[in-house]
């Protein structure tokens, strides 16, 4: 249930970030919206009452913060600027793939065969919806958003090692928190654009910054210290371009095509077969 609802608020951010490029710049946007996500945690943690991190494990937040906010979001809102909502989304699901074969390395976690059969299948969905839109022509929108994929794959391996001493409030709060402060050498420009702002684009960015930010990260990684297997839990992304498809067509008209609707199918059906065969 937490990472479904991750992907749903995770899908609504590839649609709603190229709205926000109206009056931000990637940098500024960035910067901006985890300030708005490190204000609400920051006053969720104060009525929650949460501890302060240990100092040993300071370094690991600033990584966590490194890849999963501050590289995750720059090169996420880069690459945006030049690819579709869908497209983004499409190539952000090859995340799952990423985590698994890591989870596989790192903690020698085991997939079964039918289960890599799935994941296959579900990247043959990836493929379809991607070649429907030439996203494999050689382009800087292309690299940035898999080098998006590239950082929460490793912050969703981080998380997995951070759970075992923090609860998911704790590492999400100071994982963001690390991250906003990275993402401060951007802040100046954000604070002007978003000065410049109109209110209806201004309400768009604190949204970004609860939603799928804050929010959406305290339920993913809730739902990683909750799952036997993290792989279990970012397959969920694969569900992702589909959601983001349909809303990039209500919100944006971003009109899907046929192929594109096929290879969501077979995404969302490959996926349903991976959870029901990785719980065996």
């Amino acid at each position: 249930t937490y990472a479904f609802i991750t992907v749903i608020l995770w899908a609504s951010a590839f649609v709603f970030t190229k709205v926000a490029f109206v009056s931000f710049t990637p940098e500024a946007l960035g910067s901006v919206r985890y300030l708005f996500a490190s204000i609400f945690l920051l006053v969720f943690g104060v009525i929650k009452k949460i501890s302060l991190p240990k100092p040993k494990d300071i370094p690991m937040f600033f990584l966590s913060g490194l890849l999963g906010f501050a590289l995750y979001v720059y090169a996420f809102n880069k690459g945006s600027v030049t690819v579709t909502a869908s497209t983004a989304s499409v190539l952000t699901s090859t995340a799952p793939i990423i985590t698994a074969i890591l989870a596989v390395i790192f903690y020698k976690e085991r997939i079964n065969k039918i289960c890599w059969i799935a994941i296959a299948l579900e990247f043959l969905g990836i493929i379809i919806i991607a070649l429907n839109d030439g996203i494999f022509s050689i382009n800087k929108g292309v690299e940035w958003i898999l080098t998006a994929a590239f950082c929460i794959s490793l912050y969703n391996i981080i998380q997995r090692k951070l759970l075992k001493e923090y609860t998911p409030l704790e590492s999400t709060t100071y994982s963001i928190f690390a991250g906003t402060i990275l993402l401060t050498v951007f802040l100046k420009d954000g604070l002007a654009q978003l000065w410049a702002a109109p209110m209806l684009q201004i309400v768009n960015v604190i949204c970004l910054g609860f939603l799928p930010g804050a929010i959406a990260y305290l339920f993913w990684v809730t739902a990683i210290s909750k799952a036997k297997k993290v792989t279990t839990v970012t397959n969920f992304m694969f569900i992702t371009p589909l959601l983001s498809t349909i809303m990039g067509l209500i919100v944006i008209k971003e009109v899907p095509s046929n192929v594109t609707i096929i290879g969501g199918c077979i995404i969302v059906g490959a996926s349903i077969l991976f959870q029901k065969l990785n719980k065996l």
